[in-house]
């Protein structure tokens, strides 16, 4: 597979964002699904509405989210809805919690290396393209998160999310958190549902990455550490395993910065990296890209 573009500047604000949507040099057709991170009750870290407010407005987008698999003030619709009202969502933007109601939606995985089958929210078959804003920091389970997990676990339904975290092999939630995948399959899981997400908006997709904020913890934690490392900048591919790839070298090469030690130990403890790797191999993304300064 030849190298994939990834565009990176220092710079971080909300035009910055449309600018690096506008590098990539595509047009997203009909209906746009805007996949953002709402935030957990308590989180400080999260990107709020009125930084996304100048992309989401450009290309006329609807936000979208799905409910969690663990207890929070994202695990029900009823609580999430509001949530999404309280954090400023609802203030701004046409808003679709995609598995609000059933049944979920099944993308089947072909070559899938753990799962058959992705369950998302229903609401995800009803949009013509996608566009993922990732932020790109720490997190508990699958080590980082970024653009892969965003298509994967971001667009999961809650029971998505449970078929994920077990490798396939639990829906329940009452049961899930003692069901869990060992680490390795949990992240080729990622991938599989990553890659299913993506071949399903195929051609009509879009992703800007921002490297900021950048906690172990991720945009779920209701108590979170606050960031360890200074922000790196914005970046934007039309390869999510790339652009991951290339977020997560930045940090590897920010040697000087102070909390690089801690943010990667969390990062490698939970095997993060294999997650890139198994979406490597699975094709639909690569590896292997070449970095465009845009400063």
């Amino acid at each position: 597979m030849s190298k994939s573009k990834v565009y990176f500047t220092k710079s971080l604000s909300p035009e910055t964002v449309v600018e690096m949507y506008k590098r990539l040099g595509v047009t997203l057709p009909g209906k746009v699904a805007v996949k953002v991170h709402s935030g957990e009750e308590g989180n400080q870290n999260y990107l709020r509405p009125e930084f996304m407010r100048p992309m989401v407005e450009y290309v006329h987008g609807t936000v979208v989210e799905c409910n969690t698999a663990y207890d929070g003030e994202r695990n029900s619709s009823d609580k999430h809805l509001k949530l999404l009202k309280s954090h400023g969502w609802s203030e701004y933007f046409d808003v679709d919690l995609m598995d609000e109601t059933g049944p979920d939606a099944a993308l089947v995985i072909p070559g899938g290396k753990v799962l058959k089958i992705d369950l998302v929210g229903r609401n995800l078959i009803n949009y013509d393209s996608l566009l993922v804003l990732s932020h790109f920091k720490g997190h508990p389970m699958g080590g980082y998160g970024g653009a892969l997990k965003q298509l994967s676990i971001g667009c999961a339904s809650s029971v998505g999310k449970c078929l994920i975290h077990s490798g396939g092999k639990v829906v329940d939630q009452d049961i899930l958190w003692s069901n869990c995948a060992d680490q390795d399959t949990f992240c080729e899981a990622m991938a599989d549902a990553a890659m299913a997400v993506h071949e399903h908006f195929k051609g009509r997709t879009a992703y800007v990455t921002m490297v900021c904020n950048l906690s172990v913890d991720c945009d779920c934690c209701s108590v979170a550490e606050d960031p360890c490392m200074a922000d790196i900048g914005t970046l934007s591919s039309t390869d999510p395993v790339a652009l991951d790839k290339a977020c997560l070298d930045l940090v590897y090469a920010a040697k000087s910065d102070p909390g690089q030690k801690h943010f990667l130990e969390r990062v490698e403890s939970r095997h993060g990296g294999h997650t890139i790797e198994a979406a490597d191999a699975l094709g639909f993304g690569t590896m292997n890209y070449e970095l465009i300064n845009v400063d």
